[in-house]
């Protein structure tokens, strides 16, 4: 009995979604978009049922910026915050730091574990740099910019200042140079290389499929190595749909190994065989191009070295 009290205490409730669509502070935003009293939305923050991003936020002057997602939960959201302060290996124990500068960090993101929470995983990148950032200094915080998907790994980056990242998310491709791909297919290309050109569009369950109509979505590849069963395929793409690689991919009837969502092929490395290896952006404050790698997973190459 004692096991489910505590699990029911952990179920996220969310009575109420808001999207930040200025910089503004917490306080401020919530009084203006909330039908309530001044005291009660201050015992919303005390309590920690404001989750800004999927974390609980009790600072009341906390900096909000466009694009950011504000929750409002039930009940209050566990934290661990009576534990002692852990170490920065225990801060971040799933994520690597593999970019940092006065404008940008950027981590190599693990299969597995999302971008940003969703309302049924608390646990991700995002509040995991979080935590990193702020037990350096309160007032540091990670900015959204871009996300990939929950069963990719690879280049994952953030900003560390507001202005670059209302920049970014308004103009996104406009600064973005190259993304690149390595992925793995369960069957053979019909040609070695070339361009996957295709409408994407999203249905009801959030599935996204190849259609006559929707939004464009260009996808270059180069087969690198193959073996009997299996495909290496260097990837960069020229749009950001979602799951555009999968979708397409699998609609040509080689779907990336391990894919359950797309397709349903074979699984050898027991995880999605798609990740993010390179990605290369212009400092819209700088004008000077950022490169970062995330090193291929060594797991990837062993179905070719037999």
């Amino acid at each position: 009995m004692k096991k489910n009290n505590q699990n029911k205490k952990e179920e996220l409730i969310i009575l109420k979604k808001l999207i930040v669509k200025r910089s503004t502070p917490l306080l401020e935003f919530l009084i203006l978009n909330l039908n309530d009293s001044r005291n009660n939305i201050k015992m919303l923050l005390k309590t920690k049922r404001i989750l800004v991003n999927g974390t609980p936020v009790t600072q009341f002057d906390y900096p909000l910026s466009k694009e950011d997602e504000i929750k409002i939960s039930k009940n209050p959201v566990q934290t661990n915050d009576n534990k002692k302060t852990p170490s920065k290996k225990e801060r971040l124990p799933k994520i690597e730091i593999i970019y940092e500068d006065e404008y940008f960090i950027a981590v190599n993101k693990p299969q597995g574990i999302l971008s940003v929470e969703s309302d049924k995983e608390r646990l991700s990148v995002y509040s995991l740099l979080e935590q990193y950032m702020t037990s350096i200094d309160k007032r540091n915080r990670p900015f959204i910019i871009h996300r990939i998907d929950k069963e990719t790994s690879g280049v994952l980056v953030f900003a560390k200042n507001e202005k670059i990242h209302t920049i970014l998310r308004l103009n996104w491709n406009d600064y973005v140079v190259r993304r690149e791909y390595v992925a793995i297919i369960d069957g053979h290309m019909k040609n070695s290389e070339g361009t996957l050109k295709n409408y994407l569009k999203e249905n009801q369950n959030h599935l996204v499929y190849v259609s006559n109509e929707g939004d464009l979505a260009i996808t270059n590849y180069k087969v690198k190595f193959k073996s009997n069963e299996y495909e290496y395929l260097n990837i960069n793409i020229e749009t950001g749909r979602k799951n555009q690689i999968r979708v397409q991919l699998n609609h040509l009837g080689t779907p990336i190994i391990g894919d359950d969502k797309y397709g349903q092929p074979k699984n050898p490395l027991k995880r999605l065989g798609l990740h993010a290896n390179k990605l290369i952006l212009k400092n819209p404050l700088t004008n000077e191009e950022v490169t970062i790698e995330a090193k291929i997973p060594a797991i990837f190459t062993s179905l070719f070295n037999k």
